[in-house]
């Protein structure tokens, strides 16, 4: 199996949140033009396929996966919440894009860290 035959064997929940963070973080092609922070989310995304490709292969469907938006995200959103009194203007519809995403790879991260956590005391299943 791959990972997307993997991620379409959950619940709707789990589907919709995966799918919701692929499209706001590849939507920062949009920005890129106009936004530093876009392009470093976008540099990020990309390394991230990379890195969870590689993951997925070595250990399978399992929480490990999380490290690769633990490795990638953490830096990217101290990045960004430095930044914040420009980066997350909500005047713009890049601020409030970068505000949005901000607020969604937060979330999965405290996610991320609770799997990552969890693996390394012995539970690794997805």
């Amino acid at each position: 199996m791959d990972m997307m035959a993997d991620i379409a064997a959950e619940g709707p929940l789990l589907q919709g949140w995966v799918y919701w963070l692929m499209i706001i973080n590849t939507a920062s092609i949009l920005f890129v033009i106009h936004k530093v922070e876009a392009r470093w989310v976008l540099a990020a995304w990309v390394a991230n396929l990379f890195l969870m490709g590689f993951l997925y292969d070595t250990f399978g469907y399992t929480r490990i996966l999380g490290l690769s938006h633990i490795v990638l995200w953490t830096p990217l959103l101290i990045y960004i919440w430095r930044r914040r009194s420009t980066s997350m203007d909500r005047s713009t519809w890049g601020g409030r894009y970068i505000a949005l995403l901000f607020l969604t790879n937060f979330v999965s991260l405290v996610f991320d860290y609770v799997d990552l956590v969890r693996y390394f005391l012995g539970d690794q299943a997805a």
